[in-house]
């Protein structure tokens, strides 16, 4: 098997704000693995959170892509166990054009795939029958209220019934009027709020009841990360559904906050690829915790392994693809607030452009 990379920039429509920073562009290396003639692709994205910058993006995969070529095919390669230093952004990008390429050489759509490792085979079961579709959530950032309701109309009127918002001012009047503004804007969608970590368990307990009371469905990660055990005790006394996200980040930190919080945010790149995310899957089911799967601001290319899981989610907030100003990638459609896999072998997605290609 031989693997290239090649490294673009994704620039966002406009700059999405959180609590912790401001975000207007970011790198994407894609993974190619060709194979007797077909191609399988990946996507990596840089993330200052998560310490992955350009250079050891391309570092990584160019090693990863070297390993693969100790493989006769990419079957081979699929099921075996990644290099345990490797970065879970790193080995999402491997599994996925792997599963891509493997995919197309069986004539197969990915979540095919999946469902056949999870056993999802039976006739009545919903993602062996058709493909995967979900209600994304759509993010507003933390900007002013009016613009905020501004947003909100035009995505309702889009098609989007959920809207993720972001919280996390200085104020946090600020985040309230926010809220009120979307919910009145936008009266039949779905709220869910994401302050990523930026209340104490003080703050949390007085705002939550006043978000219940505004019609939030549920709080993603209102504690800041590294205490999950102070989430655990939040989840008791929230009025609110608690999802866990910067905690929840490997299937060790799922299994001390299964049954213990009420969803946990699965994103792939933060777990590791559409396997580790079916592991964690398994591992909640029946405990009362739910699944979201979320992703990182990225291209089709990058969501679509999520989207061909996105059937067995609760909350799907996969429009990462959504915020960018030119998505080079296309087929997992979003822009009427649904996400669709399709039945074409492997991703199911195609490039619309190119950037600069270096071999591995």
């Amino acid at each position: 098997m031989k693997a290239t990379l090649r490294t673009v920039r994704l620039t966002l429509a406009e700059p999405l704000r959180i609590s912790r920073s401001t975000m207007a562009a970011r790198d994407a290396v894609w993974l190619t693995v060709e194979h007797e003639g077909l191609s399988g692709h990946g996507e990596a994205v840089t993330s200052a959170y998560y310490h992955l910058n350009t250079t050891e993006l391309e570092r990584q995969l160019y090693e990863a892509g070297l390993d693969l070529g100790r493989f006769g095919d990419p079957e081979s390669a699929l099921g075996d166990r990644p290099a345990a230093d490797r970065p879970p952004a790193v080995t999402a990008a491997v599994e996925a054009a792997l599963l891509d390429l493997c995919g197309k050489r069986s004539g197969v759509p990915v979540h095919r795939l999946l469902d056949a490792k999870s056993a999802r085979t039976t006739p009545t079961t919903p993602g062996a029958q058709s493909a995967p579709s979900a209600r994304t959530a759509r993010t507003i950032g933390i900007v002013p209220a009016e613009r905020a309701a501004a947003q909100a109309r035009s995505l309702a009127d889009n098609g989007f019934t959920v809207i993720k918002v972001k919280a996390g001012a200085p104020d946090p009047e600020d985040d309230l009027d926010r809220i009120r503004a979307i919910a009145s804007a936008a009266p039949r969608t779905r709220l869910l709020l994401d302050p990523n970590g930026a209340w104490t368990s003080a703050q949390a307990l007085q705002l939550l009841p006043r978000y219940a009371e505004l019609g939030v469905e549920a709080v993603e990660q209102p504690l800041a990360p590294g205490d999950p055990e102070a989430l655990a005790r939040l989840a008791e006394r929230s009025p609110l559904p608690l999802i866990a996200d910067e905690d929840a980040v490997t299937f060790e930190d799922v299994s001390r906050l299964a049954g213990r919080v009420h969803g946990v945010n699965v994103k792939l790149a933060k777990c590791g690829g559409p396997y580790a995310a079916l592991r964690i899957t398994e591992l909640i089911e029946g405990s009362g915790t739910e699944l979201m799967l979320g992703c990182l601001t990225a291209s089709t290319l990058g969501l679509a392994p999520a989207v061909h899981l996105a059937d067995r989610a609760r909350w799907a907030d996969l429009d990462g693809h959504l915020l960018l100003a030119d998505d080079p990638w296309t087929g997992i459609g979003g822009a009427d607030g649904v996400v669709r896999a399709n039945d074409l072998p492997g991703l199911g997605v195609r490039e619309r452009r190119v950037g600069r290609e270096d071999a591995a």
